[in-house]
């Protein structure tokens, strides 16, 4: 078949979407055979790519290869696996955001059966807390830190369209074609990502490419890029496409304003005066035949099967989110100058996940079951690079996953998952948005653990760590009142709740002596008790993803 054909063909597959045009399945394989050629081209200077796994249980096993062979010429030792409390307390807060509770975890270390690794994976993905999370994960990285704090509407619009959209495992390259063309006010979808950024093209330009492509083009505002192939004009001939956004009819934007495109609007080279007209990353400009607004056109291009840039990049961010790490980093910076720790990985992991049709869940799903995920953090004395994958990076919780998990560990009447949605606006966790503002790092990395004063006296004497801990408030010491419980049962829920283990003999032993002697003090045991779940809560052990 001719390549005049096989790019009519995915010309076709690429309206489709739009145009409610079908296709057949052996030109949808074509297409995507395509797209995972220009993927694997990107991702690496090999053109020979191997045959790929089409199952997920055939792509971990690939994976764990590609590592182990990686590992074995890098005299490195296959990583020790993780025991399983510290496993599902590990992907309980990747995949849903919160620690387990207490009868998650004692099923589950009882639980005999080798495959229940992989059962809890299928369980929590299928869980209503999974898009939650994910939803949040995404409108964080979307929405500068500290703009639209206050609005709760829009983040409530923004978070509601996400969580929307992993719900129904909505195709990936999908999802960021809609995101292209979102209209409509800022609280009913994504306009909040456009009013963030006050509709300016330049901002726009930096951020899609930089979230959505994995390209850092910002750089190339004022100058060629003094390290990487992207030049001023390509900067601004692919903010173009956001020229032509405005406010709809004589309202400013904000509650009840949308957004619209413009029949007019252009971007000029700074300081020459020279209108740029729209161009993608990779130097094709939009057909004159091409219809529809700068921003519809762009949209067509994101799902365009031969697109280099959307599946290596979202596959990047995937694993960065279950690592700590890309097996790009930084992971916003796929370039040639900047290459995969694993080349191999990386580019057969891209073209899989666009021949499973961007199914992001697959992905996660197939990420999750690696040995190398499921590796232990704790090595010995000569720990292997980080990049290596060889043990498991400790990540610090977020302050969604401390408050969320916080929550659920005190039994408290709050609840989890109490982002803000428009079914809850009214009643809308205000403490939680308060204590979320405050926690936030200032670096981008999960692998950095910066908590300043601020953060450090919240923990430690802050309303929502103090009332986990307090008898009147704390549904987990009420719990703890009854009397057919003993005082080593006791303890022992206080670490299954926190830190979803058993306490060791000597953590055992110490907490039952705290007991002890607050009898002797006439202190009531529901004040030890509460003493002792308070250090839980500041220790390292329940801050961390380990």
């Amino acid at each position: 078949m001719s390549r005049t054909i096989q790019k009519f063909i995915a010309l076709v597959l690429c309206l489709a979407p739009f145009a409610g045009v079908g296709a057949t399945h052996s030109q949808l394989a074509l297409a995507e055979e395509n797209a995972a050629t220009a993927a694997g081209e990107a991702a690496s200077c090999d053109p020979v790519a191997p045959a790929r796994p089409r199952d997920s249980r055939q792509m971990t096993a690939r994976i764990d290869q590609l590592l182990a062979a990686d590992w074995a010429a890098a005299a490195i030792k296959p990583p020790a696996a993780a025991d399983d409390a510290t496993f599902l307390r590990r992907v309980s807060l990747d995949l849903v955001g919160v620690v387990p509770t207490v009868g998650e975890v004692r099923a589950f270390l009882a639980d005999r059966d080798p495959q229940k690794r992989a059962r809890l994976i299928d369980r929590l993905l299928a869980s209503h807390l999974h898009p939650d999370h994910l939803a949040t994960t995404w409108r964080n990285m979307m929405v500068p830190r500290g703009a639209g704090v206050d609005e709760f509407d829009a983040q409530a619009g923004l978070q509601n369209w996400l969580q929307a959209q992993f719900a129904k495992n909505q195709r990936y390259d999908q999802l960021v074609a809609d995101l292209m063309v979102a209209s409509g006010g800022s609280q009913e979808g994504p306009g909040l990502f456009y009013t963030a950024f006050d509709l300016k093209p330049e901002e726009l330009a930096a951020n899609t490419s930089r979230i959505f492509l994995g390209v850092q083009m910002e750089c190339a505002q004022c100058h060629d890029h003094p390290f990487d192939r992207w030049t001023q004009g390509d900067f601004w001939s692919y903010a173009a496409f956001f020229a032509r956004i405005g406010r709809g009819g004589d309202m400013q934007m904000g509650r009840g304003a949308r957004l619209v495109d413009k029949e007019t609007g252009e971007v000029m080279l700074p300081g020459t005066g020279t209108v740029v007209g729209p161009r993608y990353p990779r130097g094709d400009t939009p057909s004159r035949d091409d219809t529809g607004t700068r921003r519809e056109q762009l949209g067509i291009w994101m799902v365009s099967r031969d697109n280099p840039f959307v599946a290596p990049a979202a596959v990047n961010r995937a694993w960065a989110h279950l690592f700590g790490r890309g097996l790009v980093e930084p992971v916003d910076d796929l370039s040639e100058r900047n290459p995969p720790s694993h080349p191999e990985v990386f580019r057969e992991l891209s073209a899989y996940f666009i021949e499973t049709s961007f199914d992001l869940r697959n992905l996660v799903r197939t990420l999750a079951n690696t040995q190398a995920y499921q590796a232990a953090s704790v090595t010995g004395e000569d720990d292997p690079p980080a990049d290596a994958f060889a043990w498991m990076l400790v990540k610090t919780l977020t302050p969604e996953q401390f408050y969320d998990s916080l929550m659920r560990s005190s039994l408290s009447a709050t609840g989890i998952s109490n982002a803000p949605t428009r079914q809850n606006l009214g009643s809308f966790d205000v403490a939680r948005q308060t204590f979320v503002a405050k926690m936030q790092s200032p670096s981008a990395s999960r692998l950095d653990y910066d908590a300043g004063v601020a953060q450090v006296l919240l923990l430690l004497n802050g309303p929502e760590v103090t009332s986990a801990t307090s008898r009147p408030t704390s549904g987990l010491l009420a719990a703890l009142d009854a009397p057919v419980l003993s005082d080593r049962e006791r303890v022992e829920i206080l670490f299954l709740a926190t830190l979803a283990r058993e306490p060791r003999e000597q953590e055992l032993l110490q907490s039952l002596a705290r007991l002890t002697r607050a009898a002797a003090d006439n202190i009531e045991r529901s004040t030890a008790l509460g003493d002792i779940l308070w250090a839980l809560y500041n220790s390292a052990e329940f801050s961390l993803n380990h």
